[in-house]
Protein backbone atom coordinates (compact mmCIF):
# COMPACT_ATOMS: atom_id res chain seq x y z
CA UNK A 1 0.00 0.00 0.00
CA UNK A 2 1.27 3.31 -0.93
CA UNK A 3 1.71 6.75 0.90
CA UNK A 4 -1.68 8.09 -0.47
CA UNK A 5 -3.78 5.13 0.29
CA UNK A 6 -2.00 4.39 3.81
CA UNK A 7 -3.72 8.43 4.32
CA UNK A 8 -6.67 7.56 2.97
CA UNK A 9 -7.03 4.10 5.25
CA UNK A 10 -6.06 5.98 8.67
CA UNK A 11 -7.87 8.95 7.75
CA UNK A 12 -11.02 7.03 7.65
CA UNK A 13 -10.22 5.20 10.52
CA UNK A 14 -9.84 8.39 12.77
CA UNK A 15 -12.56 9.52 11.53
CA UNK A 16 -15.35 7.06 12.79
CA UNK A 17 -13.67 6.46 15.72
CA UNK A 18 -13.39 10.32 16.96
CA UNK A 19 -16.62 11.88 15.03
CA UNK A 20 -17.76 12.95 18.80
CA UNK A 21 -14.68 14.53 19.93
CA UNK A 22 -14.89 18.24 20.17
CA UNK A 23 -11.21 18.67 19.59
CA UNK A 24 -9.90 20.35 16.57
CA UNK A 25 -5.56 20.66 15.59
CA UNK A 26 -5.17 23.63 13.46
CA UNK A 27 -1.47 24.11 11.28
CA UNK A 28 -1.20 27.46 10.26
CA UNK A 29 1.35 27.62 7.93
CA UNK A 30 2.88 29.39 4.74
CA UNK A 31 5.65 28.71 2.10
CA UNK A 32 7.54 32.00 3.45
CA UNK A 33 8.20 33.73 6.30
CA UNK A 34 7.37 37.71 6.73
CA UNK A 35 4.28 37.17 5.85
CA UNK A 36 2.41 37.53 9.64
CA UNK A 37 1.82 34.44 10.42
CA UNK A 38 3.22 34.05 14.13
CA UNK A 39 0.78 37.36 14.40
CA UNK A 40 -1.96 35.64 12.80
CA UNK A 41 -1.74 32.44 15.28
CA UNK A 42 -1.46 34.72 18.22
CA UNK A 43 -4.29 37.10 17.63
CA UNK A 44 -6.85 34.09 16.56
CA UNK A 45 -5.86 32.00 19.41
CA UNK A 46 -6.87 35.57 21.76
CA UNK A 47 -10.16 35.90 20.02
CA UNK A 48 -10.96 32.07 20.01
CA UNK A 49 -10.27 31.98 23.62
CA UNK A 50 -12.38 35.40 23.85
CA UNK A 51 -15.03 33.38 23.16
CA UNK A 52 -15.00 30.97 25.72
CA UNK A 53 -12.40 28.23 24.03
CA UNK A 54 -9.60 26.57 25.52
CA UNK A 55 -6.99 27.54 23.24
CA UNK A 56 -3.14 25.65 23.24
CA UNK A 57 -0.66 27.46 20.72
CA UNK A 58 2.14 25.46 19.91
CA UNK A 59 5.06 26.94 18.72
CA UNK A 60 5.97 24.36 16.00
CA UNK A 61 8.82 26.22 14.81
CA UNK A 62 10.99 23.94 17.44
CA UNK A 63 14.36 25.52 16.63
CA UNK A 64 13.22 29.24 16.84
CA UNK A 65 10.64 30.66 19.33
CA UNK A 66 8.60 33.05 18.06
CA UNK A 67 5.67 33.18 19.73
CA UNK A 68 6.24 34.11 23.25
CA UNK A 69 8.73 36.88 22.14
CA UNK A 70 5.55 38.02 20.38
CA UNK A 71 3.41 37.81 23.59
CA UNK A 72 6.03 39.23 25.77
CA UNK A 73 5.91 35.68 27.88
CA UNK A 74 9.13 34.56 29.58
CA UNK A 75 9.17 30.83 29.98
CA UNK A 76 11.66 29.21 31.97
CA UNK A 77 11.77 25.64 30.16
CA UNK A 78 10.78 24.94 26.37
CA UNK A 79 10.16 21.77 23.86
CA UNK A 80 14.22 20.92 23.91
CA UNK A 81 13.63 19.78 27.82
CA UNK A 82 10.91 17.86 26.99
CA UNK A 83 12.21 16.01 24.14
CA UNK A 84 15.25 15.61 26.60
CA UNK A 85 13.43 13.73 29.01
CA UNK A 86 14.09 16.83 31.53
CA UNK A 87 10.58 17.83 32.08
CA UNK A 88 6.79 17.00 30.65
CA UNK A 89 4.55 19.58 28.72
CA UNK A 90 2.70 20.79 31.51
CA UNK A 91 5.99 21.61 32.85
CA UNK A 92 6.56 24.32 30.18
CA UNK A 93 3.24 25.72 29.26
CA UNK A 94 3.05 29.59 29.93
CA UNK A 95 0.01 31.22 30.19
CA UNK A 96 -0.63 34.13 27.78
CA UNK A 97 -2.99 36.95 27.05
CA UNK A 98 -6.92 35.91 27.65
CA UNK A 99 -6.36 33.05 28.88
CA UNK A 100 -4.33 31.44 25.80
CA UNK A 101 -1.68 28.60 26.58
CA UNK A 102 1.75 28.60 24.92
CA UNK A 103 3.99 25.39 24.53
CA UNK A 104 6.93 27.18 23.92
CA UNK A 105 9.75 26.70 20.91
CA UNK A 106 13.51 26.58 21.88
CA UNK A 107 15.39 29.24 21.20
CA UNK A 108 18.24 28.77 18.25
CA UNK A 109 18.04 25.05 19.10
CA UNK A 110 19.40 23.34 15.14
CA UNK A 111 19.07 20.20 16.75
CA UNK A 112 15.41 20.38 17.05
CA UNK A 113 14.46 21.81 13.37
CA UNK A 114 14.75 18.38 12.16
CA UNK A 115 12.99 16.07 14.75
CA UNK A 116 13.99 12.51 14.87
CA UNK A 117 11.18 9.16 14.48
CA UNK A 118 11.48 8.98 18.14
CA UNK A 119 11.20 12.30 19.45
CA UNK A 120 8.45 13.22 16.98
CA UNK A 121 6.53 9.72 18.87
CA UNK A 122 7.43 11.70 22.47
CA UNK A 123 5.78 15.10 21.35
CA UNK A 124 2.85 13.77 20.32
CA UNK A 125 2.74 11.24 23.37
CA UNK A 126 3.17 14.19 25.54
CA UNK A 127 0.75 16.60 23.41
CA UNK A 128 -2.07 13.70 24.40
CA UNK A 129 -1.78 13.97 27.73
CA UNK A 130 -2.71 17.68 27.87
CA UNK A 131 -5.13 17.60 24.77
CA UNK A 132 -7.84 16.77 26.50
CA UNK A 133 -7.83 19.54 28.51
CA UNK A 134 -8.85 21.65 24.97
CA UNK A 135 -11.17 23.27 22.24
CA UNK A 136 -8.17 24.07 19.82
CA UNK A 137 -4.54 23.08 19.35
CA UNK A 138 -3.00 25.16 17.25
CA UNK A 139 0.32 24.59 15.51
CA UNK A 140 2.20 27.89 14.75
CA UNK A 141 4.57 26.16 12.00
CA UNK A 142 8.29 27.29 10.37
CA UNK A 143 8.01 28.87 6.78
CA UNK A 144 9.02 26.56 4.04
CA UNK A 145 8.76 22.99 3.38
CA UNK A 146 10.97 21.35 5.75
CA UNK A 147 10.20 17.96 7.41
CA UNK A 148 8.95 19.56 10.71
CA UNK A 149 6.68 21.79 8.77
CA UNK A 150 5.11 19.04 6.62
CA UNK A 151 5.04 16.65 9.33
CA UNK A 152 2.54 19.37 11.51
CA UNK A 153 0.30 20.04 9.38
CA UNK A 154 0.31 16.01 8.17
CA UNK A 155 -0.90 15.59 11.73
CA UNK A 156 -3.03 18.73 12.39
CA UNK A 157 -6.92 18.08 11.21
CA UNK A 158 -7.20 20.89 9.62
CA UNK A 159 -4.35 23.01 7.46
CA UNK A 160 -4.48 27.09 7.39
CA UNK A 161 -2.45 28.66 4.44
CA UNK A 162 -1.67 32.58 5.40
CA UNK A 163 -0.57 34.22 2.13
CA UNK A 164 0.04 37.69 1.16
CA UNK A 165 -0.36 39.50 -2.20
CA UNK A 166 3.92 39.26 -2.87
CA UNK A 167 4.74 37.14 -6.00
CA UNK A 168 7.10 35.08 -3.64
CA UNK A 169 4.30 34.30 -0.95
CA UNK A 170 2.27 32.54 -4.02
CA UNK A 171 4.67 30.75 -5.31
CA UNK A 172 5.98 29.74 -2.09
CA UNK A 173 2.55 28.45 -0.43
CA UNK A 174 1.87 26.67 -3.64
CA UNK A 175 4.99 24.50 -3.55
CA UNK A 176 4.05 23.60 0.05
CA UNK A 177 0.27 22.59 -0.91
CA UNK A 178 1.91 20.80 -3.94
CA UNK A 179 4.35 18.71 -1.40
CA UNK A 180 1.67 18.12 1.49
CA UNK A 181 -0.76 16.75 -1.32
CA UNK A 182 1.67 14.33 -3.19
CA UNK A 183 4.01 13.33 -0.71
CA UNK A 184 1.50 13.42 2.64
CA UNK A 185 -1.57 12.92 1.35
CA UNK A 186 -3.39 16.17 2.60
CA UNK A 187 -6.28 16.83 -0.11
CA UNK A 188 -7.92 19.98 1.61
CA UNK A 189 -6.29 23.62 2.48
CA UNK A 190 -7.82 27.30 4.15
CA UNK A 191 -6.60 30.15 2.76
CA UNK A 192 -6.15 33.09 4.59
CA UNK A 193 -4.68 36.03 2.48
CA UNK A 194 -3.25 38.68 4.76
CA UNK A 195 -2.29 42.06 4.62
CA UNK A 196 -4.27 43.54 1.57
CA UNK A 197 -5.97 46.57 1.30
CA UNK A 198 -9.64 45.29 0.46
CA UNK A 199 -11.70 41.88 0.44
CA UNK A 200 -11.29 42.47 -3.35
CA UNK A 201 -7.87 42.23 -3.62
CA UNK A 202 -7.96 38.92 -1.38
CA UNK A 203 -10.18 37.21 -3.18
CA UNK A 204 -8.05 37.81 -6.32
CA UNK A 205 -5.03 36.67 -5.15
CA UNK A 206 -7.17 33.04 -3.82
CA UNK A 207 -8.85 32.57 -7.62
CA UNK A 208 -5.32 32.77 -8.68
CA UNK A 209 -4.13 30.31 -6.70
CA UNK A 210 -6.92 28.35 -7.52
CA UNK A 211 -6.69 28.72 -11.23
CA UNK A 212 -3.18 26.78 -10.80
CA UNK A 213 -4.04 23.89 -8.70
CA UNK A 214 -7.14 22.98 -10.42
CA UNK A 215 -4.64 22.84 -13.38
CA UNK A 216 -2.03 21.28 -11.94
CA UNK A 217 -3.25 19.40 -8.69
CA UNK A 218 -7.10 18.86 -9.75
CA UNK A 219 -8.24 16.35 -6.98
CA UNK A 220 -7.33 18.78 -4.11
CA UNK A 221 -9.74 21.37 -2.45
CA UNK A 222 -8.56 24.81 -1.40
CA UNK A 223 -11.35 26.92 0.81
CA UNK A 224 -11.07 30.66 1.20
CA UNK A 225 -11.01 31.14 4.99
CA UNK A 226 -10.55 35.11 4.72
CA UNK A 227 -8.64 38.02 4.33
CA UNK A 228 -6.96 40.26 7.11
CA UNK A 229 -6.59 43.70 6.04
CA UNK A 230 -3.08 46.00 6.13
CA UNK A 231 -3.31 48.14 9.49
CA UNK A 232 -0.35 50.18 11.08
CA UNK A 233 -1.27 49.37 14.38
CA UNK A 234 0.06 45.62 13.94
CA UNK A 235 3.87 46.65 14.24
CA UNK A 236 2.26 48.90 16.93
CA UNK A 237 1.88 45.99 18.79
CA UNK A 238 4.68 44.12 17.72
CA UNK A 239 7.23 46.52 19.39
CA UNK A 240 5.17 46.09 22.75
CA UNK A 241 5.15 42.15 22.32
CA UNK A 242 1.10 42.38 22.95
CA UNK A 243 -1.96 40.94 21.27
CA UNK A 244 -3.10 43.45 18.45
CA UNK A 245 -6.40 42.45 19.58
CA UNK A 246 -5.66 43.21 23.30
CA UNK A 247 -4.06 46.73 22.33
CA UNK A 248 -5.96 47.63 19.28
CA UNK A 249 -9.52 45.73 19.68
CA UNK A 250 -11.45 47.97 16.88
CA UNK A 251 -8.49 48.40 14.79
CA UNK A 252 -9.20 47.02 10.99
CA UNK A 253 -6.52 44.01 11.72
CA UNK A 254 -8.58 43.22 14.86
CA UNK A 255 -12.24 43.15 13.18
CA UNK A 256 -10.82 40.84 10.41
CA UNK A 257 -9.44 38.51 12.60
CA UNK A 258 -12.75 38.63 14.85
CA UNK A 259 -14.47 37.90 11.27
CA UNK A 260 -12.53 34.58 11.04
CA UNK A 261 -12.26 33.62 14.35
CA UNK A 262 -16.19 33.42 14.25
CA UNK A 263 -16.43 31.70 11.22
CA UNK A 264 -14.38 29.09 12.86
CA UNK A 265 -15.79 29.18 16.11
CA UNK A 266 -19.27 28.44 14.95
CA UNK A 267 -18.15 25.54 12.09
CA UNK A 268 -18.02 21.95 13.08
CA UNK A 269 -14.43 20.09 12.87
CA UNK A 270 -13.60 19.40 8.81
CA UNK A 271 -14.98 15.65 7.94
CA UNK A 272 -11.37 14.04 7.70
CA UNK A 273 -9.95 15.62 10.56
CA UNK A 274 -12.94 15.39 14.02
CA UNK A 275 -11.47 13.91 16.81
CA UNK A 276 -9.03 13.36 19.65
CA UNK A 277 -5.50 13.45 20.07
CA UNK A 278 -3.72 10.41 21.13
CA UNK A 279 -4.72 7.87 18.16
CA UNK A 280 -4.97 10.87 15.61
CA UNK A 281 -1.12 10.95 16.52
CA UNK A 282 -0.03 7.53 16.20
CA UNK A 283 -1.69 7.32 12.98
CA UNK A 284 0.18 9.96 11.62
CA UNK A 285 3.23 8.78 12.41
CA UNK A 286 2.40 6.08 10.62
CA UNK A 287 2.64 7.71 7.38
CA UNK A 288 5.70 9.75 7.82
Amino acid sequence: MDIGDQASTLKRIVHNKMKNSALRVLAVSSGKGGVGKTNIVANLAFALSKRGKRVLVIDADLGLNNIDILLGLTPKYHIGHVLAGEKNVEDILVKGPAGVTVLPAGDGLQELTQLESENKMLLMEELDKVSQGYDFLIFDTGAGISANVTYFCSAAHEIVLVATTEPTSLTDVYALIKILHQKHAQNHFRLLINAVDSEREAQGVFRNLSAVTDRFLPTLSIEYLGFILSDTNVPKAVRQQRAVMDLFPYSKFSQCVETVAEKIHYEKGLETGEGDGAFFWKSTLLIQ
